[in-house]
């Protein structure tokens, strides 16, 4: 079956469907936005789901906990990455594990760009 791939202005495909069987630069996947978080699921099973996100400078998510493993894996720029109080700072390239249930949070310390994995089983 042949997939045609529905692209926007700024070439990115519009649904999952037209990621299966691609090569895509996972970046490019989110644009970002001045103020504000923005995130595209890219897969979502029961087993668990890969999200992309790009948060603009001085954004982030408060702290919270997951009943899952997470894992961060940071495509663009840079954040502060706070799990248990211990804060560290993540570049593009690394990946961060966040475990099951521990309280963590992120701030963007420039604009940054994350892929997170949530692996539910």
């Amino acid at each position: 079956m042949l997939l045609e791939l529905n692209m926007t202005a700024s070439r990115r495909p519009k649904t999952t469907e037209t990621l299966i069987g691609r090569a895509i630069p996972l970046a490019g996947l989110v644009e970002y936005q001045a103020g504000a978080v923005v995130s595209r699921t890219v897969l979502s099973k029961k087993a668990g789901t890969v999200t992309v996100f790009a948060f603009d400078k001085g954004q982030g998510l408060s702290t919270h906990s997951a009943p899952f493993d997470a894992m961060v894996w940071i495509l663009d720029g840079a954040a502060r990455i706070t799990i248990s109080g211990k804060a560290l700072r993540a570049k593009a390239g690394d990946m961060v594990i966040m475990p099951a249930h521990e309280p963590h949070a992120l701030k963007a310390v420039q604009r940054f760009k994350m892929a997170l994995v949530m692996i539910k089983s």
